[in-house]
């Protein structure tokens, strides 16, 4: 299988969640970690914001196969604008599922209503594009989840059909090496970031609504929209001037757990304004000794 969204892990799109082998209540992702949810059975990959989404991100065949089904017609609402009720027997949105050789089948879950951009019955090759990234059916935020079954049953393609063991890659994954080496585990993603003029609000943010601050806004706030946080996570959001002082040294200890976290931090606007010049953010998520970082930079004029 290869990559089966147009975009680049870890710069424009992001694993949100894993599958689930955890066999009871709670959640285990392949590599013992959690980022993921109970019950969830493929792997989602999210896009920076619906901003991002509307721009158009393609959702690709991972391998040759045949069209044995489409849905389109779903408006891109998510759980914002539809309950589970509205939904239920729809989860999946707008979709495509394909089979391929040997009783193997992908599903691709999400997408933009009017995106469906091949038929029932129809043959289609790697990376024929699909549709594109949405936010229809039983989501929150845009991404698309794929899905990968073996006859009925639904396989993580980070492992392939190898038991669940040891907390790594399976020597059989499904991933061809190029997409396997860019989808490398990583428990946190830093998908999105950037400045604000005054106290953001995380449910514009994440419409794709950004105002970048002026030198004499009424503050210099940095950001942060977060995948994966654990109880015990530190996160720490620095300000960066342009002579080298630090504006901000912000840090946060999770106490629970969080699939989704938004963070802010900032400095009121000194008397006038701020400086001019580029201004840099930095994002870190600490945990049990391992970091994960991201940085931002913002010049103001």
């Amino acid at each position: 299988m290869s990559l089966p969204v147009s975009c680049t892990p870890g710069e424009t799109c992001w694993i949100a969640n894993y599958a689930d082998h955890d066999p009871g209540s709670g959640f285990r992702d392949y590599h013992c970690g959690a980022l993921g949810y109970d019950g969830h059975d493929g792997t989602d990959f999210a896009l920076r914001d619906e901003g991002a989404m509307k721009q158009g991100v393609a959702v690709v065949a991972a391998a040759p196969g045949t069209v044995r089904g489409v849905r389109d017609g779903m408006d891109d609402v998510g759980l914002r604008g539809a309950s589970k009720e509205q939904i239920a027997g729809r989860e999946c949105g707008n979709g495509v599922v394909l089979t391929h050789d040997d009783g193997w089948e992908t599903q691709y879950c999400h997408l933009r209503k009017g995106s469906i951009a091949v038929r029932q019955g129809e043959r289609v090759e790697r990376g024929q594009t699909l549709g594109l990234v949405g936010l229809s059916g039983n989501t929150e935020f845009p991404h698309l989840h794929l899905t990968v079954r073996h006859g009925r049953q639904a396989i993580d393609p980070f492992l392939g059909e190898t038991p669940y063991g040891a907390c790594q890659i399976a020597a059989d994954s499904l991933w061809e090496p190029g997409t396997r080496k860019a989808l490398a585990y990583r428990p946190i993603a830093i998908y999105n970031a950037g400045f604000s003029g005054d106290a953001p609000k995380a449910d514009a943010i994440r419409r794709g609504e950004r105002t970048p601050p002026a030198r004499d806004a009424a503050a210099l706030i940095l950001w942060a929209d977060i995948f994966g946080i654990d109880p015990g996570d530190r996160i720490v959001l620095r300000i960066v001037a342009p002579d080298g002082a630090v504006v901000l040294d912000h840090a946060t200890t999770v106490d629970r757990r969080s699939i989704r976290r938004f963070e802010y931090g900032g400095k009121r606007t000194p008397a006038g304004s701020w400086p001019a010049g580029p201004y840099r953010g930095e994002i870190a998520v600490q945990r049990n000794g391992v970091e994960e970082r991201r940085s931002e930079t913002i010049e103001l004029r």
